[in-house]
């Protein structure tokens, strides 16, 4: 076994020996449009919070702690059970000024649909450069999220012609797929391709996502360490963390892989 970034084992011969397709996720990863959820999300619970007067205060750390990777709905329940709050369900045609779990999570999206049409999005170019080698060395790619916004957010970022194969939110719903960290939407994009789990790469930058490779027994989990931190990543099962995907080129043994 080799060493990895981190210091935990590799796969031996070649880092990406024996895998065939990249399985992406998009915030944080493909895009910096975690930055965009973290401003809707605080811009969605900090008043939310303030004007029930309940402590502690809505911080970064919650987004991370509570709803970095999962699907909306999820998110939101999750962050309410951090503070002992508990709300109808609703359903998901629920106003966006309704108080309930699916109208706070429909008023989050439409703040992010804000956000992200003031802002606009540029996909990493250490990630489109890692995107780049893999295609060029005749791998499978996917992009898995738990957003509802992918194909817009890959459209905005000039990366949507890229993917065949686009497991997000809105798939999950509609086809009834347990989300993140469940591992089932990753192992659905893999059948989309017709490949197995073990001849996989997850990447992730999310507790949740890194699970949920970690659950799906994939061939490798790469975990990209955008603020949740390195050794979290690892506890959370990633192979390996890096800073920027960039760090993993040259691929190492992806000749190997892409001939296999």
């Amino acid at each position: 076994m080799a060493e990895s970034t981190t210091g935990t084992a590799t796969p031996s011969g070649g880092l990406f020996t024996g895998m065939t397709a990249v399985l992406f996720d998009l915030d944080g990863v493909l895009t910096p449009t975690a930055d965009v959820h973290m401003a809707a999300w605080s811009r969605l619970f900090t008043p939310f919070l303030e004007a029930r007067g309940i402590t502690p205060g809505y911080s970064d750390a919650d987004y991370f702690e509570y709803i970095d990777g999962k699907q909306r709905y999820d998110g939101v329940r999750s962050l309410l059970d951090s503070r002992g709050i508990h709300l109808d369900e609703g359903t998901p045609t629920d106003d966006a000024a309704l108080d309930t779990v699916a109208g706070l999570g429909n008023r989050k999206n439409v703040t992010f649909t804000e956000v992200l049409t003031q802002a606009g999005v540029q996909a990493y170019p250490g990630s489109v450069r890692f995107l780049d080698a893999v295609t060029d060395a005749a791998l499978e790619v996917a992009v898995v999220s738990s957003s509802r916004n992918a194909v817009v957010v890959l459209t905005a970022a000039g990366l949507v012609d890229r993917f065949e194969v686009i497991v997000d939110g809105l798939v999950a719903s509609a086809e009834s797929i347990a989300g993140k960290p469940a591992p089932d939407t990753y192992l659905r994009a893999a059948e989309l391709l017709g490949r197995t789990a073990a001849e996989c790469v997850v990447v992730e930058d999310a507790h949740s996502g890194v699970q949920a490779g970690r659950a799906g027994n994939f061939g490798l989990v790469i975990g990209v360490d955008r603020g949740v931190g390195a050794q979290g990543l690892l506890d959370s099962g990633a192979d390996l963390v890096v800073a920027d995907l960039a760090d993993l080129l040259p691929l190492d043994g992806i000749e190997t892989a892409a001939t296999a």
